[in-house]
């Protein structure tokens, strides 16, 4: 099997020609996966150009590559592709203006999850959110199986990806959005007024919110944990909170 036109499913894109086509076609790529060492040839070429587009690239050991590739000659380098463009910060403020909304984002810190990262953004599709915004580390991205997970919802709601969360929230913040973090020992959600410009941070399913951008948050909120488990699934925690949100801005 040539490594030169061979994909080995819908988002990797296997082999150094094939990846600089998808390059150059302007296609969105994620990441970027390159054996350790492999900076020769046409390998450099192709990373001075992911670079250039701030796609992040991860080296790591070639068996790994053999595995992913399944056999086939990835000669070093493998591309994992998006199901969709990633947006702008800014195309979901006009979104917003567009619909002539005040905005309702939904930010998330490092959901790992592709399946989780997909309910999240069907529900947001279904409540109505403007947008959704993930860091581009470390983090799930607009995946195969997150498209499938979203059930086609991908296409409707805009997905920006991030340097910085933090700095991102103060960003938000600067243009006039309340920000409410989801984590433990915070205001009971039923208690808090959502309406206006809402942004609401759901974190890592194992870590919660990291510490730093707790601290950027304008209010923490919690749902109540009536049972032994004291903790939600990520999706589900943030599906009740943009029905909560929805539900105070009606």
């Amino acid at each position: 099997m040539n490594a030169e036109n061979t994909r080995k499913n819908d988002d990797v894109i296997i082999g150094r020609n094939p990846v600089s086509e998808a390059l150059r076609s302007g296609r969105a790529i994620d990441r970027i996966l390159v054996a350790k060492g492999e900076k020769n040839g046409s390998a450099v070429a192709i990373l001075a150009k992911a670079k250039k587009k701030k796609i992040p690239i991860k080296e790591v050991d070639s068996r790994k590559l053999d595995y992913i590739s399944g056999g086939v000659n990835h000669q070093g380098i493998i591309a994992y592709c998006a199901v969709k463009q990633y947006a702008e910060v800014d195309d979901i403020f006009k979104l917003a203006e567009e619909r002539k909304e005040s905005p309702f984002i939904i930010v998330l810190d490092e959901i790992e999850d592709p399946h989780n990262l997909g309910a999240i953004i069907r529900t947001a599709e279904c409540t109505g959110a403007h947008g959704i915004i993930i860091p581009k580390r470390r983090s799930a991205a607009l995946s195969y199986a997150t498209g499938k997970a979203s059930a086609g919802a991908v296409e409707y709601v805009p997905v920006a990806r991030v340097t910085n969360i933090s700095n991102t929230i103060e960003e938000l913040k600067k243009r006039g959005v309340w920000v409410y973090g989801a984590d433990m020992n915070g205001t009971d959600y039923t208690k808090c007024d959502f309406r206006g410009a809402t942004a609401l941070v759901i974190g890592n399913e194992g870590k919660g919110i990291s510490r730093l951008v707790r601290e950027k948050c304008d209010e923490i909120v919690s749902l109540p944990m009536k049972g032994k488990i004291k903790s939600l699934n990520a999706s589900v925690a943030a599906g009740v909170l943009m029905y909560a949100v929805i539900e105070k801005k009606d």
